[in-house]
């Protein structure tokens, strides 16, 4: 027999609150209801109680003495009367009788008494009955003596509710689940899947997670031949490389539980509550074994231990850490669990964390290079309507030190630019002035300038061009600006070579280019002025790095006072002597003097080509490289780029092998190509 369908509608399910919901409506029923409130009682004043008795028209007079109210009862015929039209039904009354028609609030008993009484006295043949009385409310007192038990009684019971895990509240919103761990399970059916496809470039970081994705898969490959797979990798980088894109492309081609989360969700403000959400985030992952947990930003939770510890403020995060550890590897860890990381602090992180056992592999994202940012912009340029002349080529040279993420919103705001000059495509100059909005700040047209301050800016920018123009190793100009930009009232762009090492002459050229804005003012006006700040605030501590970090100067040697692990981040003392204190400011000095007076001499063997240049932009107020290329000539240095890229990938692939040099942190020190990246140069003091 086949079953009815019940395609009714659904009745709703009991609930115990309903309940309490008709006692409180009783309750006040009783209240309001059993004292002859809902009947069609009227007030009255003193006087009108006066005149209805001399009237003859009172039956009897109720008085209560613990409320100060008269309750007033008419005889049967005086409800006949037109004057009585609005009492003389008695509605809803269960009695008529028992039913007032008129209520009198009074003030002084005696005198409402004697005033009765003066004029019965008056009308001997009245028959008004005055009778005097107590009223109590039982129901009314009730509520009002239980009210606080009942509330008290209220909220334990739902207080209960909610730490038995009753109605209401999610996990981690309960009182007794607040120490349950916050990780979101990826659905790969409900949720956005990212697959390796969609992480352009990363080809080394990609290929470490992909083996992790493969172990998962067919774990057989690997411990036929007795290996076993790492138990943690860590994504290491810059801001906006990818990493969290990693972390959600191995979410996607991931054929097991994924469990995505914050480092910072697992602090509170209760103590223990990070330990008991590390330890309930290890028990779901072994109890959906073989799974995968993503921790991203875990300098939240894993900062080196002992650091920051003068106030003792740091015990819970710590415990947070030791309990992390003793999970990842400690006695009888299922290695079933894989975890994975991202910071972009690896070097506060604490060493036991870093150790082989725990985070076996450190996944180092850089930023990409030249080739690598033309796959990212072809990534991000699928769902964009673009130009069919677009050059990606182009693109990708003109964004160096521009990261995954800076790309994405280049090709957004580029978007946006061409729809709001109603383009039906995104073209070349959109992306320009893209990248010009992103790195510089929106235009300020009606920035009020004087006419000697424009044109102290434009000498500035035409120095700044035409020393990089002169020298070999300075990164060459794309375009000059003196319409007020951001912060700054002057801007230029550069395109700069993508270095792995730099050297000392090519370092110094940079300087040199940066102090030519100085120069020519000093050149033309034979003064100077607060624009170069930028400048001097990037030389000096290009200088600084040269002397103190990469062992560049002569004098001071072959030293260096960098600790790339941090330790001495809360030292008190210097690492080196006064006196060499004293040769460092020396030498810092001596050595942008020295390049300073090399672009005071550029400047002045090439006096008349900087004015012609100048006047330009005071024309233009925008110039090119085309403009320069008129007034100096093709520049001898040219290089390009992306095919020099391509072919050492190329070269790589074949021989198998790459090598790798220490780039530690040119850029993290000294501010280059990554750090400036077009370089723009702001021409007024912050």
């Amino acid at each position: 027999m086949a079953k009815e369908n019940n395609t009714g509608p659904k009745k709703p399910k009991f609930n115990t609150w309903w309940i309490y919901g008709i006692i409180a409506v009783m309750l006040i029923g009783f209240q309001f209801f059993g004292s002859g409130n809902f009947a069609n009682t009227k007030k009255a004043t003193t006087s009108e109680l006066h005149e209805f008795l001399r009237n003859g028209d009172i039956k009897r007079i109720l008085v209560i003495t613990n409320t100060k109210q008269a309750k007033v009862f008419l005889h049967p015929e005086a409800l006949k009367k037109s004057v009585h039209k609005d009492v003389s039904d008695p509605a809803f009354s269960m009695s008529a009788t028992a039913t007032p028609q008129y209520t009198v609030n009074y003030g002084d008993q005696q005198n409402f008494e004697n005033e009765i009484k003066a004029i019965k006295d008056e009308n001997t043949s009245l028959d008004t009955e005055v009778v005097y009385d107590q009223e109590s409310n039982v129901f009314g007192d009730l509520i009002f003596t239980l009210l606080p038990f009942i509330l008290i009684i209220g909220i334990w019971i739902y207080l209960m509710r909610r730490m038995s895990g009753g109605a209401g509240g999610g996990a981690g919103g309960q009182i007794f689940n607040i120490g349950k761990s916050k990780a979101k399970l990826f659905d790969e059916k409900t949720d956005t899947r990212t697959s390796f496809k969609d992480v352009a470039g990363l080809e080394g970081a990609k290929e470490e997670v992909e083996e992790i994705v493969e172990f998962l898969k067919n774990p057989d490959k690997y411990t036929s031949l007795g290996g076993k797979i790492p138990k943690g990798a860590l994504l290491v980088g810059p801001p906006g490389t990818g990493k969290t894109l990693l972390a959600k492309a191995v979410a996607g081609e991931a054929q097991v539980p994924f469990f995505s989360l914050s480092g910072s969700d697992f602090v509170e403000m209760f103590v223990g509550v990070g330990a008991s959400r590390v330890r309930d985030l290890f028990k779901q992952a072994k109890d959906k074994s073989p799974s995968i947990i993503f921790i991203d930003e875990i300098d939240a939770i894993g900062r080196a231990r002992g650091k920051n510890s003068l106030t003792g403020s740091n015990d819970e995060r710590e415990n947070t850490l030791n309990q992390l550890l003793t999970e990842m590897d400690g006695f009888g860890t299922n290695t079933n669990v894989i975890v994975l990381a991202a910071t972009n602090r690896a070097d506060v992180l604490d060493k036991a964390l870093m150790r082989a056992g725990r985070f076996d592999r450190q996944i180092y994202v850089d930023l990409p290079d030249i080739r690598e940012r033309k796959e990212i912009f072809e990534v991000h340029l699928r769902p964009i309507k673009t130009a069919e002349t677009l050059d990606v080529d182009f693109l990708a040279k003109q964004t160096p030190g521009f990261s995954g993420a800076d790309i994405a919103n280049v090709c957004n705001e580029a978007a946006l630019i061409a729809a709001r000059k109603e383009k039906k495509a995104v073209n070349k100059q959109d992306f320009l002035d893209a990248v010009d909005r992103i790195v510089g700040g929106l235009e300020k047209k009606n920035k009020i300038i004087t006419p000697r301050e424009k044109e102290t800016i434009a000498y500035h920018e035409a120095g700044h061009a035409t020393v990089s123009w002169m020298l070999e190793h300075a990164a060459p100009l794309v375009k000059v600006t003196i319409v007020p930009r951001g912060q700054s009232l002057g801007a230029a762009w550069y395109l700069p070579e993508e270095r792995l090492i730099v050297r000392p002459d090519q370092m110094k050229d940079e300087m040199c280019a940066a102090l030519g804005g100085r120069a020519a003012e000093k050149v033309i006006f034979d003064e100077i002025s607060t624009g170069a700040l930028s400048d001097l605030e990037k030389i000096t501590k290009q200088a600084r790095a040269m002397v103190t970090v990469y062992g560049l100067n002569d004098k001071i040697g072959n030293l260096t006072y960098y600790d790339s692990s941090g330790q001495n981040e809360y030292g008190f003392t210097k690492p080196y002597s006064e006196k060499t204190a004293q040769d460092i400011d020396s030498e810092i000095s001596k050595l942008i003097e020295e390049q300073y007076q090399r672009a005071i001499k550029l400047l002045s063997e090439n006096k008349d080509k900087l004015k012609e240049l100048a006047e330009r932009l005071l024309e233009k107020e925008v110039i090119f490289k085309d403009d320069l290329e008129k007034i100096f000539g093709k520049r001898p240095f040219e290089k390009d780029q992306l095919l020099e890229a391509e072919e050492a990938a190329d070269k790589n692939k074949k021989k198998g092998t790459a090598e790798t040099t220490d780039t530690n942190t040119i850029k993290d020190v000294e501010g280059t190509e990554a750090e400036d990246k077009n370089k723009i140069e702001p021409q007024a003091e912050k």
